[in-house]
């Protein structure tokens, strides 16, 4: 049976590649001067202009697609006899991913011959794209639902996502940044490096002097951290900042090459979190990256290890209860 792969604007893929991969976009809104916007053209898009207004004090808002919402957009899929996989954006960054659940579980009731299956991929931006893109590509080559979504599943306890902002306003002011007590001194020109955990929210996990050097730590992240970059097509997010987008892309190509690597501007929802400035990168690392915290690949692999071992007990423990 085929599934249909849907997801959000703010997976940040450019209209061609969903237009490309017959993915299919809910639009999240944002609002500005009282008037509500949707951005579901990113070449229509003029992101220079947009962050260039919020550098001058333009404040945004957005709110969260309801359940009602989700379960027009899901139906007429259910209704023509397909399953629906749905790309989320992290649950702990937004309530939409809670919504597309209520509206699921609402579905399934009505439509029980058929699936709909929501990815909490615990990302957002690209974090959400290459994860909807691997989920197209699963698609065309076959592969049924519940094999998808397991192997999705996967993909989400891979995928690192990591940024640096230039200022922390923008993500305290929306409720985004988890250790809100985490002080970056402007003055002193110090950036935060900041990732999704393994809750998927956002929390800021190391400091480096100077615009520069937080663009080099991105790289050096991924140099330290990517498993077989030559396989992956790796993600890179910028927000009014095209030369060091430029420039981080350079620097992945130095040593460790990737297969393609995807550079896009933030869309203007999840921009108005991060801020003008803001600069992120995303790529597949070992099972326990969301957990990393500045060690080895070695230790994340012990770490990776270590929770199958675990699962695997908790699993067989709960077998021996049964007979």
């Amino acid at each position: 049976m085929s599934f249909v792969v849907a997801t959000d604007t703010s997976s940040n893929l450019p209209t061609a590649l969903i237009r490309e991969h017959d993915i299919r976009e809910i639009a999240f809104s944002y609002y500005y001067e009282g008037e509500e916007h949707q951005c579901l053209d990113t070449e229509a898009f003029d992101g220079d202009a947009y962050y260039e207004r919020i550098k001058k004090g333009l404040r945004v808002t957005t709110s969260q697609i309801s359940p009602q919402t989700y379960m027009d957009f899901f139906e007429p899929f259910l209704r023509e006899g397909q399953d629906v996989i749905y790309v989320a954006m992290s649950s702990g960054i937004s309530g939409s991913c809670g919504s597309a659940r209520i509206a699921a579980q609402e579905l399934r009731e009505s439509y029980p011959d058929h699936r709909v299956e929501v990815i909490d991929t615990r990302g957002a931006a690209l974090g959400e794209g290459l994860i909807a893109l691997q989920a197209a590509k699963m698609r065309d080559e076959g592969v049924n639902t519940a094999l998808a979504v397991a192997r999705l599943h996967v993909v989400c306890e891979r995928m690192f996502n990591v940024f640096t902002v230039d200022d922390l306003m923008h993500l305290k002011r929306g409720g985004r940044l988890s250790n809100v007590s985490a002080m970056i001194g402007t003055v002193l020109q110090i950036k935060p490096i900041l990732k999704g955990n393994e809750e998927g929210k956002i929390v800021a996990f190391a400091k480096v002097r100077g615009r520069k050097q937080s663009v080099k730590t991105l790289a050096e992240m991924y140099d330290r951290l990517a498993v077989e970059p030559e396989k992956q097509l790796v993600g890179i997010v910028e927000a009014g900042c095209k030369d060091e987008a430029a420039q981080l892309a350079d620097m992945l190509r130095a040593n460790r090459p990737p297969r393609e690597i995807l550079t896009v501007e933030y869309e203007p929802v999840t921009g108005s979190y991060v801020g003008p400035g803001a600069l992120a990168l995303f790529f597949e690392s070992e099972e326990g990256v969301r957990s990393y915290d500045g060690g080895s690949i070695a230790g994340l692999m012990k770490q990776a290890v270590a929770k199958a071992s675990e699962t695997a007990s908790e699993t067989l423990q709960k077998l021996r209860e049964k007979i």
